[in-house]
């Protein structure tokens, strides 16, 4: 296929005590330069008279020029213009904004000049002040908390109620499906072992304890503040993204009062019920793979419960349950109500929040150990 006005160019070597001259007629545009290999012969073309000194060139014939076909010119004149050139008035500004585009330097990266020190210094900064806003958020917490029972009739009894609901009762399901897998891993595992030395007894021991004391209540946790925790904080950061806190706030509608504190309160009361839940599936799961494995009845099971494991192991796994609640709580509401109005942020505080409930139940649990050290055995 032809095209009207091709794009040509016509080198006329110079005669004798003349100058070469460099003609180009036609349509120098993409669509034209595409056809035929045509910018692969324009270019040999124009390399044969590159870097040619005295060299005129005239293109003021060419029935029209794009970007493509002046970047080939600019290209065959050393990124310069050249003395002799001939351009009509259109062309002109095109090769102005070619010659000032070449001018422009990419900035360069400066380097990372922080030290190690430095990093560890700004991280215990970070540190602090979080620490900082948590301790005003449980201070903010307790006195809603005296608000609420002095004007009782006038508190979030809905809120409260909603959170329990979608805290509580809807993380049943996965609670008691991984407290009665741990249960029948622990079962198994404990059985093989006890099997080995003719201790098929203590198996009830060992399960009441682990699972009563420990594996129950830090088991829920870990599960509520990955489930939970991160529904707390993506709503509210999705509350600051669309504006709403703002709203609350020209309202006279109190952050805390309305939106942190029940949710403290709605985890302080669902964790021990979902502990008392997730420590009956883990039996469960328990008796189970000790009927398989050791041929220990359910009744011998329940009987020899009781007398393995002390009150006091109960107590101390609800307590744990309450607490771990609140700290997932208030953890969760204290990076939601961070979270910037954008989509990134919202996204990163979700994910440092989840992390940092489930570290910070782990700690809880490592100072219950220590602290009940004694007590339950």
């Amino acid at each position: 296929m032809t095209i009207e006005h091709a794009p040509t160019l016509t080198i006329n070597h110079a005669d004798k005590g003349g100058a070469q001259s460099v003609v180009a007629t036609g349509v120098w545009q993409v669509h034209a330069l595409a056809q035929r290999d045509a910018i692969k012969s324009l270019t040999a073309s124009l390399a044969s008279v590159r870097d040619k000194p005295g060299v005129v060139w005239d293109l003021s014939g060419l029935t029209s020029l794009d970007h493509i076909g002046a970047q080939m010119f600019w290209n065959a004149w050393g990124k310069k213009r050249p003395d002799q050139l001939k351009l009509a008035e259109r062309q002109t500004e095109l090769f102005e904004r070619i010659e000032e585009a070449g001018k422009l330097q990419i900035p360069r990266v400066r380097p990372n000049r922080l030290t190690s020190v430095m990093v560890l210094g700004f991280g215990m900064i970070s540190f602090f002040e979080h620490l900082l806003g948590f301790i005003k958020l449980i201070g903010q917490v307790v006195q809603d908390v005296f608000r609420w029972v002095r004007h009782p009739l006038t508190g979030p009894w809905r809120e409260v109620s909603a959170n329990i609901y979608h805290s509580g009762f809807q993380a049943l399901g996965i609670t008691a499906l991984v407290g009665f897998l741990i249960g029948v891993v622990l079962s198994y595992l404990s059985a093989q072992q006890l099997r080995m030395f003719g201790g098929d007894m203590y198996l009830v021991n060992i399960l009441g304890m682990s699972v009563i004391r420990e594996l129950g209540p830090l088991l829920a946790a870990i599960l509520v503040a990955g489930r939970s925790g991160s529904s707390i904080t993506a709503q509210l950061g999705v509350m600051r993204v669309t504006e709403e806190l703002d709203a609350m706030l020209v309202m006279g509608i109190s952050h805390g009062y309305r939106l942190i504190m029940p949710k403290v309160v709605a985890l302080a009361i669902s964790m021990p019920l979902l502990v008392v839940w997730t420590d009956a599936m883990a039996l469960i799961g328990g008796m189970v793979s000790a009927k398989i494995e050791l041929n220990l009845s359910f009744r011998y099971f329940i009987r020899e419960l009781p007398e393995a494991v002390p009150l006091a192991n109960y107590i101390i796994g609800l307590l744990k349950g309450a607490v771990f609640g609140m700290l997932i709580a208030l953890v969760s509401c204290h990076f939601g109500l961070r979270i910037k109005p954008n989509t990134e942020s919202l996204g990163h505080g979700t994910t440092t929040s989840v992390v940092t409930a489930i570290t910070v139940v782990i700690l809880a649990d490592a100072v219950f150990a220590i602290v009940f050290s004694g007590v339950g055995f």
